[in-house]
């Protein structure tokens, strides 16, 4: 004989209070593992600051040798080739250094942390969607998460030593010493290396507007020429005033713009046959 399935029982609608406490679980383990890889980074004091935070500052650093080799095959001098920037950095305050290992630390637990604040999200978010949306889960976090990374360190290793390396250098006048404040300098890699991170986002975030139905490939096509003059703006802001540095940043944002479109257009059709199924 067969077996007679049961009806699958509905989950009863959450209140608004209900989704306020929810919502308070997931920040919270969203924040715990933000404190616990913060609290790693603070013992990794060496490293992160030695290492990571002043490695743009010394002649020697990566980014520097391949854009000098790359400015020499060119036969364009990009300012790249020098032994040490002329500039130091100092801390002018008393909490000035303990403040500074603080935010670093937080900054980089959020870092570090991402894929698990991004994972929290997702399962906040989830039980709004379908039953094949939520099947894409592991690919949201993972795609998310490779972008958000690969922001950063292009944030890292090309924009951060592209800024310190001209900000370093410029001068009005040479009786005017370049010595910078600790904060100062830490909240320019620290600003720079997290708000590429966030561009990096930007496809994932074409996607939540075209689901939404907020943006078309349309619309993103009509104004690709006006996002292709804001790029190159921004380019020419965060950069030294040489062609080859705007190039160097503006060519991966493009790319972003590009290939936002085509996700759009591939979200819009399926959009588009799910309307008129029904």
């Amino acid at each position: 004989m067969k077996k007679i399935s049961q009806p699958q029982q509905e989950e009863p609608e959450m209140s608004f209070l209900d989704h306020l406490e929810e919502l308070r679980w997931h920040l919270i383990r969203a924040v715990l593992a933000v404190v616990i890889a913060a609290t790693i980074a603070f013992l990794l004091k060496s490293f992160i600051f030695d290492v990571l935070l002043f490695g743009p500052s010394k002649g020697d650093f990566w980014s520097y040798s391949m854009l000098c080799r790359v400015s020499e095959a060119l036969g364009i001098d990009g300012g790249f080739c020098f032994q040490e920037l002329p500039f130091t950095i100092q801390s002018r305050t008393m909490g000035g250094q303990f403040s500074a290992h603080i935010w670093t630390s937080i900054t980089a637990g959020f870092i570090i942390a991402f894929p698990i604040i991004m994972f929290e999200f997702w399962k906040f978010v989830a039980p709004a969607m379908h039953e094949k949306e939520r099947k894409h889960a592991k690919g949201f976090i993972f795609v998310t998460s490779l972008l958000f990374f690969l922001g950063v360190l292009f944030g890292y290793y090309v924009v951060t030593p592209l800024s310190i390396n001209f900000l370093g250098k410029y001068k009005v006048s040479e009786l005017v010493l370049n010595e910078f404040d600790l904060s100062d300098y830490i909240g320019l890699v620290r600003t720079t290396v997290i708000a590429s991170g966030l561009i990096f986002e930007l496809p994932i975030l074409i996607y939540f507007l075209t689901k939404v139905g907020v943006v078309t490939p349309q619309f993103l096509k009509k104004y690709r020429k006006y996002a292709l003059v804001i790029v190159l703006i921004l380019s020419a802001v965060i950069t030294p005033p040489d062609i080859v540095s705007q190039i160097i940043v503006a060519v991966p944002v493009l790319i972003l713009y590009e290939v936002s479109i085509v996700i759009s257009k591939v979200i819009y059709k399926k959009e588009i046959k799910e309307k008129n199924k029904l």
